[in-house]
């Protein structure tokens, strides 16, 4: 299936959204530790994107399109006269709309001496290589998941869904699309929730996301687990070690744990995620009591009690947990110790291809048997109303 993130663009609230999550999980040329660079891109793909959208046919409108425009952006050091089609665009927009957005923010770029704006042209293709693959050119051109009906309460089909997000594990060069699906996705859900059910989805979205350190970073996570709860959303994630999330949102980490209300520890031997489950496991209190025996002239015993407190769960029993055990930890309740749920138990566990090698689903035999439509070939559409009643001659 197919996912153009420019189909889910309504405002131009949308585009900043959008150009956030771009910078934040691609990697362009500029210099580390200056953010000047990624400022100046912002304002580049804010206008172009913003021009896209306002301005462009909507099979124009997706990341192709896009390096199009970088790749027309032609900068002469030597004549800051210059104006490449880009430019010209620009200025003819300008002639009829001068206060438009894409225009007003291409100016603020503009400002950008010749040689400056060539490195910013660098940069900005660097971090759009990517696109240039083709097989990832096919997968933007349109969209097919139309992830803005997730949540919705259809009459005439009352039918669980289930969106699979399929990503390597070996090779992390497109995993920002996967970012790029889930930040679009809260952001749609929540204004759905409050502009068209009243602050609530009529059925329930819960997102599981596995390997969530290595998707890349969804903007603003810290502010979205602790409001889209409200709204029938849950997000779960999966993690290796506590680590990883540090070193995806910096401080903000803490913020995104602190705001999820259950936690699940199934095992693992990283030092630090050992060592804050124990000391939020808390300590106990243990009797303890010493004897003595003194032999001389006359032989005398003694016996002292005393209470000691003691880590409910140290860091070395933590790190040799059974496997078939799992520590919960929910909001207002003290953690406790389970056996982890046996999957061979569950009704439909016949269903999977653990149980009959024949259940697995072969996506690429799937792809080949689809219908491959040819630009020349013409089709016939019908249009089926399943409401009117069928009647025979």
């Amino acid at each position: 299936m197919r996912y153009n993130p420019f189909a889910y663009i309504h405002s131009e609230k949308d585009i900043l959204k959008l150009v956030t999550t771009l910078i934040a999980n691609t990697k362009g040329e500029g210099k580390s530790g200056d953010d000047f660079w990624q400022k100046a891109e912002t304002l580049l793909y804010t206008a172009i994107i913003g021009y896209i959208w306002y301005e462009a046919p909507v099979e124009e409108q997706n990341f192709a399109t896009l390096i199009e425009f970088i790749n027309a952006s032609e900068v002469r050091e030597d004549d800051e006269g210059f104006q490449n089609p880009v430019d010209l665009l620009f200025a003819a927009l300008e002639k009829e709309e001068p206060n438009h957005f894409a225009v007003r923010q291409y100016k603020k770029y503009k400002l950008a001496a010749g040689k400056t704006a060539k490195s910013i042209l660098i940069s900005c293709g660097a971090r759009l290589a990517p696109f240039d693959i083709q097989e990832l050119r096919d997968l933007t051109a349109y969209d097919e998941l139309e992830l803005d009906t997730l949540g919705d309460k259809n009459k005439n089909d009352d039918r669980k869904s289930a969106l699979f997000l399929i990503m390597s594990d070996t090779d992390s060069t497109f995993n920002f699309l996967i970012s790029m699906i889930y930040s679009q996705l809260f952001n749609l859900l929540c204004e759905k929730a409050d502009d068209v059910y009243d602050g609530k989805l009529p059925v329930h979205v819960r997102c599981l996301i596995d390997e969530a350190a290595n998707i890349g970073q969804i903007p603003n996570l810290e502010k979205l687990v602790a409001t889209i709860r409200s709204r029938e959303i849950s997000a779960c994630l999966v993690l290796q070690a506590q680590s990883q999330l540090k070193a995806i949102y910096k401080d903000n980490a803490d913020t995104i744990i602190g705001n999820m209300d259950s936690r699940i520890f199934l095992g693992g031997s990283e030092p630090t995620t050992l060592k804050e489950l124990s000391t939020a496991l808390g300590k106990e209190t243990i009797d303890t009591f010493n004897t003595g025996e003194s032999r001389g002239r006359e032989k005398s015993h003694n016996l002292n009690y005393s209470k000691l407190g003691k880590d409910l769960a140290s860091v070395d029993e933590l790190a040799v947990l059974d496997g078939g055990k799992c520590i919960l930890q929910l909001r207002g309740v003290r953690p406790f110790l389970s056996d982890k749920y046996d999957i061979t138990k569950h009704p439909n566990y016949k269903y999977l291809s653990d149980y009959d090698p024949r259940n697995a689903f072969n996506i690429e035999k799937f792809l080949s048997t689809q219908l491959k439509p040819k630009p020349d070939e013409v089709y016939d559409v019908y249009e089926v109303d399943e409401s009117e009643p069928s009647t025979t001659a």
